[in-house]
């Protein structure tokens, strides 16, 4: 049962408390770049989440023959083959996703969150708590993209996943799309805003400050 107990922490702490981007800043680069619609983010949430899985297993199992000399060049290797495979299988069956994803695929092989994993967790866990991680990591990176893809696509486009959701002007509706949403900009201060609310609920999670105001009660001691 504790091992069960312990695999469920492990997956599902990633979601919100130690979330790798709100939290840990990880990744945000596609964050910014590929959510201008659902169906882009949910593609690349599941590419990197495949990746990030099957790599934690491969080096989790290759741990102990891996010399710590040469880790980074190997585990980078190990990567990149498996990016290679998923830009591959995307541009078979699902080209016009991969148009509009672009080389940002292609970037997993340097993401902070891949790489970050595969150093910290699977070079010293056994593989299957090590795919575990990397599925949970995974699937809290997928729910922030999915949350700011839905907002700017509702917004800037009126619609969810292709299907219209308000009728625009353009289609003799109400709504006029907010273009801003679906420019980059857009995605920083979306990001921005769900940092802050998360950390507004959650206040543990707010880094500590560097310095002491002036006013502050422990300036007295």
């Amino acid at each position: 049962m504790s091992a069960r107990t312990g695999l469920w922490g492990i997956l599902t702490e990633p979601l919100i408390r130690q979330n790798p981007v709100t939290l840990q800043i990880l990744g945000i680069c596609s964050a910014l770049a590929v959510t201008t619609s659902v169906a882009t983010a949910l593609t690349m949430s599941g590419a990197l989440t495949a990746v990030v899985v099957l790599s934690a297993g491969v080096i989790s199992l290759i741990r102990r023959h891996i010399p710590d000399s040469i880790r980074l060049i190997v585990q980078i290797v190990i990567v990149a083959s498996l990016v290679i495979v998923i830009d591959q299988l995307l541009q078979a069956y699902l080209f016009e996703i991969s148009q509009r994803l672009s080389v940002f695929v292609s970037l997993i092989t340097t993401n902070c969150l891949v790489l970050g994993r595969t150093e910290s967790y699977s070079r010293h866990n056994p593989p299957l708590r090590a795919m575990v991680d990397a599925l949970g990591n995974g699937l809290g990176y997928s729910l922030v993209l999915t949350v700011i893809g839905a907002i700017r696509e509702l917004f800037g486009a009126g619609s969810l996943l292709g299907w219209q959701v308000f009728a625009t002007v353009d289609q003799g509706g109400w709504y006029t799309p907010l273009n801003l949403m679906l420019l980059a900009p857009s995605a920083f201060f979306l990001l921005g805003g769900l940092v802050w609310a998360i950390r507004s609920i959650l206040p543990d999670q707010a880094e500590a400050l560097d310095y002491l105001r002036p006013d502050d009660p422990e300036n007295a001691a």
